[in-house]
């Protein structure tokens, strides 16, 4: 048995909750506030778990908050079309494009790294947001490491911390539920009751 991993594991997942930056993930609260409130829309973009997770945010985003939401990823015709035929560096980017992305809109990446152009680094991440920095669209981010490009032009950009370096991806991903559902869950944003919490609030007696 592996009991001290498993311990140590969880322990850096408390690590990684005390060193979150409160005060930027309210403003990624806000900023999703005003994007609903102009009637703009959320692109979600992520790889690999980042593209799993974009989808299930995407759900939860247009169901509980009323934020139009959409991720390339959930079409996987069209995204291996375009890499086929176009390349992987813009197949985000080009996408957006026929999504007709403005400035009324916002951009969120989900990412370990962020995305790095010179050390080819999900390029394809870097070309969307130069896109949406091209058309005045917000961007914000959820990611891990130094945070990458995304840090560096996003409107807000959470950093899920490094605790252990032989962990980033795991904590990366797995934070970024626990970050999203917070933002979906904040008095900001939600709109409508989730299933369980309201079947166990209609169940509660009257006192």
């Amino acid at each position: 048995m592996n009991v001290e991993f498993t311990r140590q594991f969880l322990a850096e997942a408390k690590q990684v909750i005390d060193r979150l930056d409160v005060d930027v993930i309210e403003k990624t609260a806000v900023l999703l506030a005003e994007t609903r409130t102009r009637g703009g829309r959320l692109f979600i973009l992520g790889v690999g778990g980042s593209a799993a997770n974009a989808s299930h945010a995407v759900n939860d985003f247009r169901k509980i908050t009323g934020i139009e939401a959409y991720t390339p990823t959930d079409n996987v015709s069209e995204l291996t079309a375009r890499t086929n035929d176009e390349g992987w560096e813009s197949v985000f980017s080009e996408w957006l494009k026929i999504s007709r992305l403005n400035h009324k809109d916002t951009i969120m990446v989900l990412s370990v790294g962020g995305g790095h152009m010179e050390k080819n680094v999900s390029p394809n991440l870097v070309s969307a947001l130069n896109f949406a920095k091209k058309v005045g669209a917000g961007i914000i981010g959820i990611v891990s490491r130094d945070g990458g490009y995304t840090a560096t032009v996003a409107d807000a950009c959470v950093i899920v911390p490094v605790v252990n370096a032989s962990h980033i991806t795991p904590h990366a991903e797995a934070f970024q539920g626990i970050i999203w559902h917070l933002l979906v869950s904040h008095p900001l944003l939600k709109v409508v009751k989730t299933k369980w919490e309201s079947v166990v609030q209609q169940a509660e007696p009257v006192v």
